[in-house]
């Protein structure tokens, strides 16, 4: 089973044929089934149902998975609505900060365009450019110059609704919504179209996702129609979004879209510089300048290597001389290339992808799911490292490299044929490189 939708789907097939019709449609049916980690299974329902399902069908439950599954599991219920609340919270606090403002974003000649066009959003929501489509490589500031939009608004139109998500966020309430039904849909509705500014980061997450696509379109339209402001984040211009709906497509081309990219030294010196004055450190010139010489491509990184300093010298009563800046960023310097991908780090995103163990993918197990997840991480790391076949084979217990070679040429084939594979090896790929 390659899904929770497929898991799903196998569960309730066992489950009609365990109760009747009548107990399957009124308390069984409408269960979503959220998450899987390999050894416990979440899933929720409306609250009023919750402790009536929990009590009565949680043994029908257990027995139907373990058929569907072939093992045993524990099935832990939970209320939708509160899940749904909770992680859309939890979710879009972590995007949101508000000391990341126009003030400490340091403009140079790669981000001038982009800084301009969201100070002229922010002065005049709705009258400027709308939407605002950003794009640009991760690291390099777009999600501060969203949180630099919001902040500017709230603070001279503290009466207005401004909403700060981002598309996986969006993608994950939609998919919730529609699992509890009606009543969550329109409570959607409700806060999304009728926000007087939304901003939404990582927009190609809803992209080849029908259902997300659908609600985002007709969200587009209630906004923008009511003369309401909308600016979007993304890696890359809509039109290499490549499951993107035209209609949509065409529809984040209507407004301006300004591109981010990596800084050149003067700015990357000046990102440094000014974090390093926000943390009452003090850097010489040419340490400065070795910190920006080393790490070219990523603001995040700038910033991280950064705190990295502040800590080291805090930590050991040290001067942050060259020797002590280049021991204490080491693990981050790079020679003009993206921060090193692990194949650790590509097999704990591979799992967590699919809501299962990393260590399955390592292990002997053969079962469809678990084969497809472990020839899925195989690729991704022969695409992002370059290691050998039989390097490759190894990091998996040994495996022969004919596995690996016959894992590379099938994921291949699929992607060539199937979209939502393809999204979902570039998501793989996008969030390692991401993650620091």
């Amino acid at each position: 089973m390659n899904s929770l939708t497929e898991l799903w789907e196998a569960v309730s097939r066992v489950l009609q044929s365990e109760v009747n019709d009548i107990i399957y449609k009124v308390w069984l049916q409408d269960l979503e089934l959220t998450e899987f980690d390999g050894s416990t299974v979440t899933l929720s329902t409306v609250e009023f149902k919750r402790p009536t399902v929990e009590k009565k069908f949680g043994g029908v439950l257990h027995d139907a998975f373990e058929k569907a599954i072939g093992f045993s599991v524990e099935v832990r219920l939970v209320s939708a609505q509160a899940q749904m609340e909770t992680r859309s919270i939890e979710e879009v606090e972590k995007s949101f900060h508000e000391d990341n403002t126009f003030q400490t974003f340091v403009v140079g000649s790669s981000n001038k365009f982009a800084h301009a066009a969201a100070q002229a959003v922010a002065a005049n929501p709705g009258g400027a450019y709308n939407p605002l489509f950003i794009y640009g490589r991760s690291g390099l500031g777009k999600t501060h110059l969203l949180n630099a939009i919001a902040h500017d608004i709230r603070q001279n139109r503290p009466n207005a609704n401004v909403l700060f998500t981002q598309g996986e966020t969006f993608t994950n309430e939609i998919v919730r919504g529609i699992g509890i039904g009606q009543s969550a849909m329109t409570a959607l509705h409700e806060k999304y179209r009728t926000a007087d500014v939304l901003l939404v980061d990582d927009i190609q997450f809803i992209a080849g996702k029908a259902a997300t696509e659908e609600e985002f379109f007709h969200t587009f339209n209630s906004i923008t129609q009511a003369g309401n402001q909308i600016v979007l984040t993304s890696d890359r211009p809509p039109k290499e979004i490549e499951t993107l709906e035209d209609r949509l497509r065409t529809r984040f081309e209507m407004g301006l879209i300004a591109d981010i990219q990596p800084p050149d030294i003067e700015t990357r010196m000046a990102i440094v510089k000014r974090k390093a004055q926000a943390l009452d450190l003090t850097l010489s010139d040419d340490v400065v300048q070795f910190i920006a010489d080393k790490i070219k491509n990523n603001v995040r990184q700038l910033e991280g290597a950064v705190k990295k300093i502040k800590a080291v010298v805090t930590i050991h009563g040290t001067t942050p001389n060259m020797t002590t800046v280049q021991a204490a960023i080491k693990d981050i310097l790079n020679e003009d290339r993206p921060e090193t991908v692990t194949v650790e780090r590509i097999i704990d995103e591979t799992a967590r992808t699919f809501n299962a163990n990393a260590a399955d993918l390592r292990s002997k197990k053969r079962d469809a799911q678990t084969s497809r997840m472990r020839m899925i991480a195989m690729y991704v790391i022969s695409d992002l490292t370059g290691m050998s076949t039989k390097a490759i084979g190894q990091a998996f217990g040994g495996r022969d490299h004919s596995t690996v070679v016959h894992a590379l040429r099938e994921i291949k084939r699929q992607m060539e044929k199937d979209s939502s594979l393809r999204a979902t090896v570039a998501n793989i790929s996008k969030n390692v490189q991401e993650s620091d």
